[in-house]
């Protein structure tokens, strides 16, 4: 049987940094670290612990004894609660002064790296209304607010289109006003969630596992076409032609509008088939000339304008004079390898997303690219002595993978074909920071370059320059 956490106050904690996953840290009287979830550096805080460890313990600030002057009003009327901007209540300038820490600290304290001066954080010009996709869940049972609670209401109406509130599956917080995405985003979903509540058509129940309406994506694109998808649940063809019959006559610049009828107990969509229902089944995204078709699967940078930063940033390391073979290891739909192409005299892409690399392949094809190659498979697997024989020995290897970082057989292939040089982006510098210090004995990091994509959260790109050494 589990022991219960004993929950203690302390009083009078400075909050000195901010940590991993958007905490900040406070310490404890006997010195142990407090992760706080809702302070800011510079706070003078109060705190009951919600967790205790060996080493550390969780907390939350219950009354604030100084404000840090790195603090900022939120815009968002649902901050605290949503848990999807949580450092809302931080002006950026000190975003990106945590986030450079962030980097800095990885690469020393887990890569114990030799680094040259780290270039300043590139910070995104757009600090909201930034991301092309959003996805909002349905419900029938939507959160009660503390304050809603406290008022002993019997609230009839109680669907809701929103986010999950963390941590909770079946428990999802009605969302009035987003400002993550672009309108006509927050106009699509309050006008979807107006009329399936005139409609009376039934949001999607979790636990019971009924109802009609599961989820809604949105994608917009620099283009200015918008994707819409809603997710059903039961296949109810009168419901379901009325609420997209609604929509596309409501939002006629909706340049595809698409549906899943989705009766498994999760809502992914990978496994489903998704059914046009006006429009086309794709949108455009453009970046520097190159046109790319995007689908309701496919994978896009989420940020679009700081993708093309980042992008920028990954070709300025790779130095192409035009008669490298580059290997492109991680693709995805090739956004990266048919960017840097004019430069290359080859580019191979390498992904194990059947899908992704069927994409990258159309995309290549629709922006009259002949200089790339895509491949899917496993990457320890397809990434080996055999693929090289046969593709060539690469003169400069790009690799941008998942949050996970390298597989460590992918970084000991890595080591055995040795290229010249080694640009590699990354979504999560700890993981990052890990994968380098197995290369660097072989290779000298040369430039580091930190780029925000994503303001108003602790989530930060970083891109390193490897260079082997003499």
């Amino acid at each position: 049987m589990r022991r219960k956490n004993k929950r203690q106050t302390f009083e009078n904690v400075q909050v000195i940094d901010a940590g991993a996953k958007g905490k900040t840290v406070g310490k404890a009287p006997d010195g142990r670290v407090i992760f706080l979830s809702n302070a800011v550096p510079g706070d003078v805080v109060d705190v009951m612990t919600t967790k205790k460890r060996k080493a550390y313990f969780e907390g939350v600030a219950t009354h604030f004894h100084e404000l840090s002057d790195k603090r900022t009003e939120p815009v968002c009327q649902h901050f605290g609660v949503c848990g999807g901007c949580k450092w809302q209540h931080m002006g950026y300038e000190h975003q990106l002064f945590f986030k450079q820490k962030e980097v800095e600290n990885n690469l020393k304290r887990i890569g114990h790296l030799d680094l040259p001066e780290i270039s300043p954080i590139l910070g995104s010009k757009k600090q909201y209304f930034y991301r092309n996709k959003m996805e909002f869940s349905f419900s029938n049972s939507r959160w009660l607010t503390k304050k809603e609670i406290a008022s002993q209401t019997d609230f009839e109406d109680r669907n809701a289109l929103g986010f999950h509130i963390p941590g909770m599956w079946d428990k999802i917080l009605d969302i009035k006003k987003c400002h993550l995405q672009e309108d006509p985003s927050n106009a699509i979903r309050l006008e979807v969630k107006q009329f399936a509540t005139a409609n009376k058509l039934a949001f999607f129940d979790p636990r019971k596992q009924e109802g009609l309406l599961r989820t809604l994506m949105i994608r917009t694109a620099s283009t200015g076409e918008i994707m819409v998808l809603l997710q059903f649940f039961e296949d109810n063809k009168t419901e379901r032609e009325l609420v997209l019959n609604h929509l596309k006559e409501k939002f006629p610049q909706i340049t595809a509008l698409l549906y899943v009828i989705n009766s498994k107990p999760n809502d992914t969509i990978y496994d489903q088939e998704v059914i046009c229902y006006a429009g086309r089944d794709h949108i455009f995204e453009e970046m520097e000339g190159l046109q790319f078709k995007i689908n309701a699967k496919s994978f896009y940078q989420t940020n679009s304008e700081q993708a093309f930063e980042l992008y920028k940033v990954t070709r300025d390391f790779a130095n192409l004079s035009g008669d490298e073979l580059v290997y492109d290891l991680y693709t995805g739909t090739g956004t990266i390898a048919q960017f840097i192409a004019k430069d290359a005299k080859k580019v191979i892409g390498v992904e194990s997303v059947p899908e992704a690399i069927a994409d990258a392949k159309a995309n290549a094809e629709h922006n009259h690219i002949s200089n790339v190659e895509f491949f899917v498979g496993d990457m320890k697997n397809v990434f080996n002595d055999e693929f090289i024989a046969q593709h060539g020995q690469p003169d400069v290897i790009i690799t941008d993978p998942p949050r996970d970082g390298m597989h460590k057989q992918v970084v000991e292939q890595l080591l055995q074909v040795a290229p010249p040089k080694i640009v590699y982006v990354s979504c999560n510098s700890a993981t990052q920071a890990r994968d380098l210090s197995l290369m660097k004995e072989m290779y000298k990091v040369t430039k580091v370059q930190p780029v925000d994509m994503f303001p108003q959260t602790h989530h930060v790109e970083n891109v390193v320059l490897l260079e082997k050494r003499v």
